[in-house]
């Protein structure tokens, strides 16, 4: 989609319509920054976001469209692509309902046949719930599943990014004993390879990869668990005799704090809340999912549908995070290189 203006079209899916993702949609897309490096479209319910203009107390107008084809991209006047899939006299802001979580998962199939197709870019969503989305009849864990269903991604990974600090998850969504059984070498050698390719796309020509070990001090020769020895060892150097810069099995506790004073690109975690504790630590507000090895670009808020903020009806979510997913997208999608705007 990338032309003469270098702005990649965006889709932003606008989330759980009960949730903080229409408020934060609305605060991003004020802001004149976002439209200079980028083309962004809204798919979500028009309705809802108009609605969401009482909290967000920001001045947009609203302009439905079909195709992007037919978006002008004008700051002030956000395209939406309305799927009208929201009775706003029937929504309970802050409340998990089975008709917002059903239309947030329409939202992404949307997005994705738009950028299958290449009709956009790159798509940033912000949040869904996943007790919602499986009372709407979707039985997936979440974003991430989603898109690897949708795009028949077999081989893929989450990346979480805060600042100088990016994390690529070997296991996410399942129990910490189910982790335990998953961590093999052809999986930790996958995630290793994905998160070589993300991080050249991202513009690193040699990327540095440190591995974090399953077990406290990553094992300590087998005294604490030999899943280093029998399985992620044998990865990295797998890894290593394909051509990647990669190194560890490292001790969990240190390798987080050396990869943010930028000795390492990334680190490969093992398990969610290995991977998750530190980047939050890091950007609560202002983290940014990625979701590697998919044949499409996807960014995301690091963060929840935030259900008692959005149901107080406050006006206090924060959109840096979604800013700063949408910035990672603009950037994936190639044009950092041509677009001096993006450049800090």
């Amino acid at each position: 989609m990338l032309n003469a203006d270098h702005r990649p079209i965006i889709g932003i899916t606008m989330g759980d319509a009960a949730g903080i993702g229409p408020e934060i949609v609305d605060k991003a897309l004020s802001k004149q920054e976002i439209y200079q490096i980028s083309r962004p479209i809204v798919i979500g319910d028009l309705s809802v976001l108009v609605d969401a203009l009482k909290v967000a107390k920001v001045n947009l107008k609203f302009e439905s469209i079909t195709t992007p084809s037919s978006a002008k991209f004008e700051f002030g006047t956000v395209d939406v692509i309305d799927l009208k899939n929201i009775r706003l006299s029937e929504l309970r802001m802050g409340q998990v309902q089975a008709m917002a979580g059903k239309a947030s998962v329409e939202y992404v199939k949307k997005a994705v046949e738009l950028a299958l197709k290449g009709e956009i870019d790159a798509i940033v969503t912000a949040p869904l719930n996943k007790e919602a989305m499986n009372m709407g009849g979707y039985d997936y864990a979440g974003h991430t599943e989603i898109l690897a269903d949708l795009t028949k991604t077999k081989d893929y990974a989450m990346m979480l990014v805060a600042g100088r600090l990016r994390v690529v998850h070997v296991t996410t969504h399942v129990s910490i004993r189910e982790a335990c059984s998953l961590i093999k070498r052809e999986r930790v050698s996958t995630v290793i390879r994905l998160t070589n390719e993300v991080l050249q796309k991202l513009g690193i020509e040699k990327p540095r990869i440190a591995v974090a070990g399953l077990n406290p001090h990553a094992g300590e020769g087998g005294m604490f668990g030999d899943e280093e020895i029998r399985e992620i060892a044998p990865a990295i150097e797998a890894s290593r005799n394909s051509g990647i810069d990669v190194v560890g099995p490292m001790p969990p506790d240190t390798v987080f704090l050396r990869a943010n004073r930028g000795e390492y690109d990334a680190v490969v975690a093992m398990y969610h809340d290995q991977g998750h504790i530190p980047v939050k630590m890091l950007g609560f507000e202002s983290g940014v999912n990625v979701t590697i090895g998919l044949p499409i670009i996807r960014t995301s808020v690091d963060h929840g549908t935030a259900y008692r903020r959005a149901g107080l009806r406050l006006g206090t979510g924060d959109p840096t995070s979604l800013e700063e997913a949408i910035r990672l997208a603009v950037q994936m999608a190639g044009s950092s290189r041509q677009s001096p705007a993006l450049k800090r």
